[in-house]
């Protein structure tokens, strides 16, 4: 594309001593303008295709790992590529009956420990995060600053005095010791991310239902707890996909294998004294990552929203 110089060479007569001036030459288009645009639309395709490049490196292991489940178990590391020669589903059928029960007896193992685990949160995290928020006691900078302090500490760290705990009481090899800590607002993080978003809702609702007659429990579950739906929805995500994947804990207080979560079910597919079964492994692991994704997908807005609202960056 050419760009047009229009030069008038028209002469006129100053207002002030009568000299003729030439007038400057009137661009219609400036070349300067069209190579901005160019360099702007350059770098923007630039910057597209190193996004895809880089989506495409971080996608690649779990397309591998779907292609590999859709293979022979002799050819997933004799062809490491994409290209599938032919469709191999008995891997699915297989690994469903391949351990000691179905495969769906794990799932079901897992959605009882993430569905308590979420109303533990959701109910303990809340009521901690309300009195953070609201309530006025002795020792309540301090109590927030050890709180604070617990999301900086290891879970590695307490879990042999929480392992003897539980032992001794007789909770190893049951859901328990899963569970109780969720509902003891052990889990800082949610607690914080509630008090940021409590702290943004204006005082002027509390006084104003304080004048009705209504004291802490009633404005915390009529006033408060309906304004924290982007709150909640974040911290019913995250719990769902950090429990849902949590093998470290599972494998510590469940070695029954009629207790086996998800993760350490397919642990179970690991053999170091025979041959493991790849293809197996790979198939449950997609069938285990479905549900994540569907939460995550139909929660997205919601995760987004709690955590721009509460001011965590």
């Amino acid at each position: 594309m050419t760009t047009k110089l229009q030069t008038l060479p028209t002469t006129g007569k100053s207002a002030g001593d009568g000299k003729t001036t030439n007038r400057k030459p009137r661009v219609r288009e400036s070349r300067g303008t069209l190579s901005f645009s160019r360099a702007q639309r350059g770098k923007a395709l630039m910057k597209h295709a190193i996004l895809i490049l880089a989506g495409g490196l971080m996608i690649y292991p779990l397309l591998w790992m779907v292609v590999s489940s859709l293979r022979p178990n002799e050819l997933i590391f004799r062809e490491p590529g994409l290209w599938l020669n032919s469709l191999e589903m008995s891997n699915y059928t297989s690994g469903w009956s391949a351990l000691t029960h179905p495969f769906g007896h794990y799932m079901l193992n897992s959605a009882i420990v993430v569905i308590g685990s979420i109303l533990g949160n959701l109910v303990s995290c809340s009521m901690a995060a309300y009195a953070f928020a609201r309530l006025q006691f002795t020792g309540k900078k301090l109590f927030f600053g050890i709180m604070l302090l617990t999301i900086m500490l290891p879970f590695h760290v307490v879990i042999v005095p929480q392992y003897i705990l539980f032992s001794q009481i007789g909770w190893v090899n049951t859901f328990w010791p899963l569970l109780v800590p969720k509902l003891l607002a052990t889990d800082a993080f949610f607690v914080f991310l509630m008090v940021q978003f409590i702290r943004g809702i204006p005082r002027e609702l509390d006084e104003a239902a304080r004048i009705d007659g209504a004291g802490h429990p009633r404005i915390f579950l009529r006033v408060i707890l309906p304004l924290m739906v982007p709150a909640l929805a974040t911290t019913t995500i995250f719990t769902f996909i950090w429990t849902w994947n949590d093998f470290f804990g599972a494998l510590i207080y469940l070695t029954d294998p009629d207790m086996f979560t998800v993760p350490v079910a397919l642990r179970a597919f690991v053999d170091s004294q025979s041959a493991t079964s790849w293809g197996s492994l790979f198939a449950m692991s997609i069938v285990s990552l479905l549900p994540v994704f569907l939460v995550f997908l139909f929660g997205q807005r919601f995760l987004i929203k709690g955590i721009a609202t509460t001011g965590i960056k």
